[in-house]
Parts: structure tokens; C-alpha cells; sequence
């Protein structure tokens, strides 16, 4: 008898918690109002820090070049609001440090309607323009990390993109942003797939979407038939979380392993999100540089859930203001999603451009469980999507035997959460790898000093 294998756009392991998206999944994008006061951290990508071109005092417009890219590996920012540079000074950002900011004072008299242009036509640039034209507009990886998109679309010498991979999947819980993005701007979606497939030389496009989102699958299917010559296909994929990870999402659509170390680069992928397609076709289509974002308001803290387009720099207390406030309930706001978002200690921080989603949980949800000891039940590794070994990596960092944990490739972890949420002993696996990992990013600076 012969056996049918079956085909599924899926990955080894992971984890399948609720996805809690109906508050928000059906609520089409609100723009939030200007507010009076926009904090711009200098730092908030992966990488060096952009430089400041302004100084205290200075007139701005809306989308007018602020602070220029410190490095290669780094980007530039925009003003998101016309007003005057109040200040240039260390501010509070999410996570809890200060780091150097421009602050500006919007004008409350302005209309904040954009003047721009567009830059030349993306056909006409040569590979080497169109990246410097996405770094000087700052655009960023939009998915959460922020890593500077132009630095992916760096190819080195002898190697080839064969496929552009967009990402569509949104597991994390209570996020719908990129959902209400596909659904809204589905043309937007597939403009931007077009210009970077070409401009990367990519044979085709692949738009990878979970299969708890019909709504948007059909709506860039309805989409792409409109746009029949263009070689962009869409994946429904398997709901399982961390499906978004890169790493994933590339087995799951082309069954192909990244090998430890390298980039989806050296097997001939790149990978972008959604939100970041769409910035690259709103920069080309209207000359808009990344001075927004949409955000996800949602969670039971939270009474007036929303999908929001949010000017970067407004205060969280803002947004959630918008949204009538806090319920009496609310106990903690998480920036980003629940799986790999962290708790903030203020709610004056700024939306920066890798966030994603402000979440805010009752006790219920934030009561933290009895921890027990391990019981080896191995619940773990099956969790672990990079088939690593979440316990023993846990173990070694709660005994501080950081140095022993790179022996177990403890730097291949993603810190997605996945162990944490299958271990039944409620062990803060994640977090203790965190902690050993920043230690081991740290110990080489301690050795020189």
C-alpha cells in the first residue's frame, strides 16, 4: 500500500496558546490625535544610534530629516509632527533605560499634513541607491526587533536572493495589526512586494499568513488577481506559535534549515514583514519616510480595544487615553505581545518604531505561578522550536555558570517564550536565558575593563 505524504505549511515543535484576537481583529484602523509633546530616542533600532542634525530651538516639519543614520548598520529618523525641538537629552524609553532623545514640542496651529516627494523611480535606481534611499528614510524591520531593513538588502558578493519571503503571520497572541494592514492595504502589500522583489532580484514572492486570518488571505488573493503578471503567491499557514520567527517561517514555506550562525540571505531568502513592505511602498508612492506605525490597544485592562495608526514618539499615555484609558482592572501594561513583549514602568514612554502592540492584563493574567522544581519531563525541548535544551540552559544561568551555557548554543536562542509556556513547573526558563545571554554580551566588556 502505497503512503501519501502530506504536505503542511508547518514547523517541527512550538506551542499553540489561545490567540485572543477577537477584541481586535475586526476593528478597522483609527489614526490617533496629535498630541503636544513627541520623544524621539536616538537608539531605537538594532544597531548604532542615529546622530542628531538638529539642535534646541530649532523649527521642524513633519517628516523632515531630524537625526542621520550613525553607521551603516543604523538608520535615520524623521520628525513625526511639525513643532519646535524642545530639548536634546536622555529620556525614559520602554525598556526602563535612558537613553538620548530629541523631544519636540508640536505646534498646536499646524495641519501636520506632510510635504513631501517622492524620490526618483525605484526602477530607475541601482541597487546601491535604492538602499541608501531606504536607510535615509528610516525605514526599519516593522515585525518588532527594528533591525535596519537596508542592511538585508546588503547581498554580498557571489550571492543570490532566489526568493522574497513576506511576513504575514502574526502569532503572537492579541496582535492584529499586521492583520488589519493585509486586509486594509492589501495593494500597498503587494506594490511593495514588487519593488523589493525586483530591486533584490528575487524569481518570486511568497506572503506567509496564518490560516486564523481568512479575512486577509482573501483579501491579497482578491488582490493579486488584479496583478496577474506579478509572481507573488500566498502560504496559509499552520496557526502555531513561533510560526513569524524567520527562521520558521522559512521552514514552514520552503522547507529549507537555516544552519546555526548564518542568515536566510545564504540559502537565497530574504525576509520581510508586512508593516515593512508597506513603508518601502509608501516611500516610493508618496515620499513618506517612517514617521508612524499602526499599533494593537487590546487586552482585558483595556475597555476601548484598537487598531491605531500611532505618530512615533506620542506617549503611551496618550494612546491610551484614546482609547478611554485604563479599566479598574488593569494591573500592567506589556509593550509588544505577550509572548516576547516585556512589561513598562511608565506609561510616559514613547511608541518607537518597533512597537507593535501596547496590551494591558489584569491580576488574573499577570499573577505570577508557584514555581516547582524541574521534573525533567522534557516538555521543554519538545516546545523549542531551535531544538536546543531550554532546561539545562536554565539551569546553567540560575547557577551563573553563564560561560557553560555557549557550549549548549545558548545564542541561537530567540528568547520567543515557548519553553517558558510549556513547562508545567512554571519555570522562568526564558527569562533566565536572557539573563545569561546579556551576561555573556556583557563579560568581554568586563574582561577589557
Amino acid at each position: 500500500m502505497r503512503l501519501l505524504s502530506i504536505f503542511t505549511n508547518s514547523f517541527a515543535h512550538g506551542v499553540h496558546p489561545a490567540h485572543h484576537k477577537g477584541q481586535t481583529e475586526n476593528l478597522a484602523i483609527q489614526r490617533v490625535p496629535f498630541g503636544s509633546r513627541f520623544v524621539m530616542p536616538l537608539g531605537q533600532h538594532i544597531g548604532i544610534p542615529a546622530l542628531a542634525v538638529v539642535k534646541k530651538g530649532d523649527k521642524v516639519r513633519r517628516g523632515q530629516l531630524i537625526a542621520k543614520a550613525g553607521g551603516f548598520v543604523s538608520t535615520a529618523l524623521h520628525s513625526p509632527v511639525t513643532g519646535t525641538i524642545s530639548e536634546i537629552s536622555p529620556q525614559r524609553t520602554i525598556d526602563g533605560s535612558f537613553k538620548e532623545s530629541i523631544v519636540i514640542k508640536a505646534d498646536p496651529f499646524s495641519s501636520q499634513r506632510i510635504d513631501s516627494t517622492p524620490p526618483a523611480a525605484w526602477e530607475k535606481l541601482s541597487l546601491e541607491e535604492f538602499i541608501q534611499t531606504v536607510q535615509q528614510a528610516g525605514i526599519v524591520g516593522m515585525g518588532g526587533a527594528a533591525f535596519p531593513s537596508h542592511v538585508k538588502y546588503s547581498i554580498p558578493e557571489g550571492a543570490q536572493i532566489d526568493d522574497l519571503l513576506i511576513n504575514g503571520a502574526e502569532c503572537e497572541p492579541y496582535l492584529t495589526n499586521d492583520h488589519r494592514l493585509m486586509v486594509e492595504r492589501a495593494e500597498a502589500v503587494i506594490d511593495g512586494s514588487e519593488i523589493l522583489r525586483q530591486k533584490l532580484g528575487a524569481k518570486q514572492a511568497t506572503i506567509g499568513v496564518e490560516k486564523n486570518k481568512p479575512e486577509a488571505i482573501k483579501t491579497l488573493q482578491d488582490a493579486l488577481r488584479q496583478r496577474p503578471s506579478a509572481p507573488i503567491k500566498i502560504a496559509a499557514l499552520e496557526v502555531k506559535y513561533p510560526q513569524g520567527a524567520e527562521k520558521m517561517l522559512i521552514q514552514s514555506v520552503y522547507k529549507r534549515e537555516i544552519p546555526a550562525g548564518a542568515l536566510p540571505r545564504d540559502i537565497g531568502v530574504a525576509v520581510n514583514n508586512v508593516g515593512t513592505i508597506v513603508a518601502i511602498a509608501d516611500l516610493f508612492s508618496q515620499g513618506m519616510p517612517l514617521i508612524e506605525r499602526i499599533v494593537t490597544v487590546s487586552g482585558p485592562g483595556i475597555d476601548r480595544p484598537a487598531n491605531l495608526t500611532v505618530p512615533l514618539g506620542t506617549s503611551v499615555r496618550d494612546v491610551l487615553e484614546f482609547c478611554g484609558g485604563l479599566n479598574d482592572k488593569s494591573r500592567e501594561i506589556i509593550m509588544g505581545g505577550p509572548m516576547m513583549g516585556f512589561p513598562i514602568a511608565s506609561l510616559d514612554v514613547p511608541i518607537l518604531k518597533g512597537s507593535s502592540g501596547i496590551l494591558a492584563f489584569t491580576a488574573k493574567e499577570t499573577a505570577r505561578p508557584h514555581e516547582y522544581p524541574c521534573i525533567r519531563c522534557g516538555r521543554c525541548l519538545e516546545a523549542c522550536p531551535y531544538f536546543l535544551n531550554p532546561s539545562r540552559l536554565a539551569l546553567l544561568s540560575r547557577n551563573r555558570r553563564y560561560e557553560e551555557t555557549a557550549e549548549y548554543h545558548i545564542m541561537d536562542c530567540v528568547e520567543c517564550g515557548a519553553c517558558s509556556y510549556a513547562c508545567p513547573s512554571n519555570i522562568p526558563i526564558s527569562q533566565l536565558i536572557r539573563t545569561a545571554k546579556n551576561n555573556l554580551k556583557q563579560h568581554p566588556l568586563e574582561e577589557a575593563a
